[in-house]
Protein backbone atom coordinates (compact mmCIF):
# COMPACT_ATOMS: atom_id res chain seq x y z
CA UNK A 1 0.00 0.00 0.00
CA UNK A 2 1.26 3.69 -0.84
CA UNK A 3 2.21 5.39 2.64
CA UNK A 4 0.41 8.69 3.39
CA UNK A 5 2.21 11.19 4.94
CA UNK A 6 1.55 14.63 3.44
CA UNK A 7 -0.81 15.46 0.70
CA UNK A 8 -1.78 18.83 -1.08
CA UNK A 9 -4.67 18.22 -3.82
CA UNK A 10 -7.69 20.16 -5.17
CA UNK A 11 -10.38 20.23 -3.37
CA UNK A 12 -13.29 18.41 -4.84
CA UNK A 13 -16.95 19.28 -2.75
CA UNK A 14 -19.75 16.98 -2.43
CA UNK A 15 -21.89 19.39 -0.84
CA UNK A 16 -24.52 17.02 0.25
CA UNK A 17 -25.58 14.99 3.38
CA UNK A 18 -26.13 11.23 3.81
CA UNK A 19 -24.05 10.19 0.93
CA UNK A 20 -24.73 5.84 0.89
CA UNK A 21 -22.04 3.86 -0.40
CA UNK A 22 -24.32 2.81 -3.17
CA UNK A 23 -24.44 6.74 -4.69
CA UNK A 24 -20.55 6.17 -4.11
CA UNK A 25 -20.49 3.07 -6.22
CA UNK A 26 -23.26 1.24 -7.30
CA UNK A 27 -24.23 -2.90 -6.83
CA UNK A 28 -23.74 -3.66 -10.31
CA UNK A 29 -20.00 -3.13 -9.61
CA UNK A 30 -19.60 -5.33 -7.16
CA UNK A 31 -19.17 -8.48 -8.58
CA UNK A 32 -15.53 -7.87 -8.92
CA UNK A 33 -13.38 -8.64 -6.07
CA UNK A 34 -10.17 -7.14 -7.16
CA UNK A 35 -9.44 -3.54 -5.88
CA UNK A 36 -8.37 -1.64 -8.82
CA UNK A 37 -10.13 -0.44 -11.72
CA UNK A 38 -13.36 1.30 -9.63
CA UNK A 39 -12.28 4.82 -10.22
CA UNK A 40 -14.15 5.04 -13.71
CA UNK A 41 -17.43 4.39 -11.76
CA UNK A 42 -17.36 6.83 -8.45
CA UNK A 43 -20.50 8.28 -8.45
CA UNK A 44 -21.57 6.54 -11.34
CA UNK A 45 -25.33 7.34 -11.22
CA UNK A 46 -24.61 10.78 -10.85
CA UNK A 47 -21.89 11.26 -12.98
CA UNK A 48 -23.11 9.70 -16.40
CA UNK A 49 -25.99 10.52 -17.81
CA UNK A 50 -27.37 6.65 -18.94
CA UNK A 51 -27.05 3.36 -17.15
CA UNK A 52 -23.78 1.69 -16.55
CA UNK A 53 -23.43 -1.58 -17.03
CA UNK A 54 -19.88 -3.54 -16.08
CA UNK A 55 -17.67 -4.67 -19.30
CA UNK A 56 -18.77 -1.04 -20.81
CA UNK A 57 -16.26 1.38 -22.36
CA UNK A 58 -17.22 4.30 -19.76
CA UNK A 59 -15.00 6.68 -21.93
CA UNK A 60 -18.28 6.79 -24.38
CA UNK A 61 -20.99 7.41 -22.10
CA UNK A 62 -22.77 10.72 -21.89
CA UNK A 63 -21.47 12.63 -18.39
CA UNK A 64 -23.25 14.78 -16.49
CA UNK A 65 -21.73 18.32 -17.20
CA UNK A 66 -23.24 19.83 -14.21
CA UNK A 67 -21.73 17.07 -11.64
CA UNK A 68 -18.31 18.04 -9.58
CA UNK A 69 -16.84 15.35 -10.78
CA UNK A 70 -17.42 16.01 -14.24
CA UNK A 71 -16.61 19.77 -13.75
CA UNK A 72 -12.95 21.07 -15.41
CA UNK A 73 -12.12 23.25 -12.24
CA UNK A 74 -11.86 20.13 -10.44
CA UNK A 75 -9.80 18.14 -12.61
CA UNK A 76 -6.86 15.90 -10.69
CA UNK A 77 -9.01 16.36 -6.95
CA UNK A 78 -7.18 14.60 -4.51
CA UNK A 79 -9.55 15.62 -1.45
CA UNK A 80 -12.94 15.04 -1.19
CA UNK A 81 -15.08 17.72 0.81
CA UNK A 82 -17.68 15.99 2.71
CA UNK A 83 -21.22 16.76 5.08
CA UNK A 84 -22.62 15.00 7.48
CA UNK A 85 -23.05 11.17 7.60
CA UNK A 86 -21.21 10.39 4.72
CA UNK A 87 -20.37 6.75 3.74
CA UNK A 88 -23.94 5.70 5.38
CA UNK A 89 -25.99 2.83 3.94
CA UNK A 90 -23.68 -0.79 3.09
CA UNK A 91 -20.78 -2.03 4.37
CA UNK A 92 -19.05 -2.27 0.57
CA UNK A 93 -15.83 -2.10 0.65
CA UNK A 94 -15.75 -1.05 -3.02
CA UNK A 95 -16.56 2.22 -1.82
CA UNK A 96 -13.05 3.00 -0.49
CA UNK A 97 -11.47 1.03 -3.29
CA UNK A 98 -13.45 3.38 -5.89
CA UNK A 99 -11.93 6.46 -3.84
CA UNK A 100 -8.55 5.31 -4.28
CA UNK A 101 -8.22 4.14 -7.95
CA UNK A 102 -9.35 7.82 -8.56
CA UNK A 103 -7.20 9.43 -6.90
CA UNK A 104 -8.57 10.75 -3.56
CA UNK A 105 -6.70 10.02 -0.64
CA UNK A 106 -8.33 12.33 2.02
CA UNK A 107 -11.74 12.38 2.91
CA UNK A 108 -13.24 15.58 4.99
CA UNK A 109 -16.48 15.72 6.52
CA UNK A 110 -18.05 16.63 9.81
CA UNK A 111 -18.80 12.31 10.11
CA UNK A 112 -18.48 9.11 8.29
CA UNK A 113 -20.26 6.06 8.95
CA UNK A 114 -18.70 3.94 11.23
CA UNK A 115 -17.99 1.01 8.85
CA UNK A 116 -17.32 3.14 5.86
CA UNK A 117 -14.82 5.65 8.11
CA UNK A 118 -12.86 1.85 9.15
CA UNK A 119 -12.69 0.65 5.40
CA UNK A 120 -11.36 3.73 4.40
CA UNK A 121 -8.61 3.59 7.04
CA UNK A 122 -7.33 0.00 5.79
CA UNK A 123 -7.77 0.89 2.21
CA UNK A 124 -5.09 3.72 2.46
CA UNK A 125 -7.48 6.64 2.70
CA UNK A 126 -7.46 8.74 5.33
CA UNK A 127 -11.07 10.37 6.51
CA UNK A 128 -10.89 13.81 8.82
CA UNK A 129 -13.58 14.56 10.90
CA UNK A 130 -13.84 18.68 11.52
CA UNK A 131 -16.07 20.57 13.06
CA UNK A 132 -19.35 21.23 10.99
CA UNK A 133 -18.61 25.06 11.12
CA UNK A 134 -15.12 24.65 9.77
CA UNK A 135 -16.72 22.24 6.72
CA UNK A 136 -18.52 25.32 5.98
CA UNK A 137 -15.95 27.22 5.74
CA UNK A 138 -14.26 25.24 3.56
CA UNK A 139 -17.41 24.83 1.44
CA UNK A 140 -17.71 28.75 0.83
CA UNK A 141 -13.78 29.01 0.25
CA UNK A 142 -13.72 26.30 -2.11
CA UNK A 143 -16.85 27.58 -4.18
CA UNK A 144 -15.33 31.22 -4.50
CA UNK A 145 -11.75 29.97 -5.23
CA UNK A 146 -10.98 27.69 -8.71
CA UNK A 147 -8.42 24.88 -8.06
CA UNK A 148 -8.73 26.00 -4.02
CA UNK A 149 -6.65 23.67 -2.77
CA UNK A 150 -5.80 22.33 1.15
CA UNK A 151 -2.71 20.77 2.52
CA UNK A 152 -2.95 17.95 4.81
CA UNK A 153 -0.37 16.62 7.24
CA UNK A 154 -0.44 13.39 8.70
CA UNK A 155 2.37 13.09 11.12
CA UNK A 156 1.46 16.78 12.85
CA UNK A 157 -2.51 15.99 12.20
CA UNK A 158 -3.28 19.14 10.56
CA UNK A 159 -5.40 20.52 7.82
CA UNK A 160 -3.53 23.80 6.11
CA UNK A 161 -5.67 26.19 4.10
CA UNK A 162 -3.82 28.12 1.55
CA UNK A 163 -4.20 31.51 4.05
CA UNK A 164 -1.93 29.27 6.57
CA UNK A 165 -5.39 28.44 8.94
CA UNK A 166 -4.59 25.37 10.38
CA UNK A 167 -7.00 22.98 11.87
CA UNK A 168 -6.33 20.04 13.99
CA UNK A 169 -7.75 16.31 13.76
CA UNK A 170 -8.16 13.17 15.64
CA UNK A 171 -7.13 9.81 14.03
CA UNK A 172 -6.30 5.99 15.73
CA UNK A 173 -2.45 5.60 16.96
CA UNK A 174 -2.37 2.21 15.06
CA UNK A 175 -3.82 3.72 11.86
CA UNK A 176 -1.67 6.33 11.80
CA UNK A 177 1.58 3.77 11.40
CA UNK A 178 -0.20 1.70 9.54
CA UNK A 179 -1.46 5.35 6.75
CA UNK A 180 2.35 6.38 7.19
CA UNK A 181 4.51 3.40 6.18
CA UNK A 182 1.84 2.26 4.07
CA UNK A 183 0.77 -1.15 5.78
CA UNK A 184 -2.71 -2.75 5.14
CA UNK A 185 -3.16 -5.44 7.27
CA UNK A 186 -1.66 -8.11 5.38
CA UNK A 187 1.50 -6.22 5.14
CA UNK A 188 1.02 -5.67 9.42
CA UNK A 189 1.49 -9.70 9.40
CA UNK A 190 4.16 -10.05 7.17
CA UNK A 191 6.46 -7.82 9.57
CA UNK A 192 6.02 -10.78 11.40
CA UNK A 193 7.24 -13.73 8.90
CA UNK A 194 10.38 -15.01 10.34
CA UNK A 195 8.10 -15.85 13.55
CA UNK A 196 5.46 -17.11 10.97
CA UNK A 197 8.20 -19.22 9.34
CA UNK A 198 9.68 -20.20 12.70
CA UNK A 199 6.76 -21.46 14.34
CA UNK A 200 5.77 -23.53 11.02
CA UNK A 201 9.32 -24.86 11.58
CA UNK A 202 8.40 -26.07 15.24
CA UNK A 203 5.05 -27.04 14.35
CA UNK A 204 6.15 -28.99 11.48
CA UNK A 205 8.84 -30.92 14.17
CA UNK A 206 6.20 -31.51 17.10
CA UNK A 207 3.56 -32.92 14.68
CA UNK A 208 4.96 -33.94 11.36
CA UNK A 209 1.85 -35.76 10.13
CA UNK A 210 0.03 -32.61 9.86
CA UNK A 211 2.43 -31.79 7.21
CA UNK A 212 1.93 -35.15 5.45
CA UNK A 213 1.41 -34.89 1.81
CA UNK A 214 -2.00 -36.69 1.71
CA UNK A 215 -2.40 -36.38 -1.98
Amino acid sequence: MEPLVNVTGVVLPMDRSNVDTDAIIPKQYLKAIHKFGFGENLFDAWRYLDSGEPGQDHSKRPINPDFVLNQPRYAGASILLARTNFGCGSSREHAAWAFRDYGIRILIAPSFADIFFWNSLKNGLLPVVLAESTVDDLFEAVAATEGYSLTVDLPSQTVTTPSGTQYAFDVDPFRKHCLVNGLDEIGITLQHAEDIRAYERRRAAEAPWLFQDLA
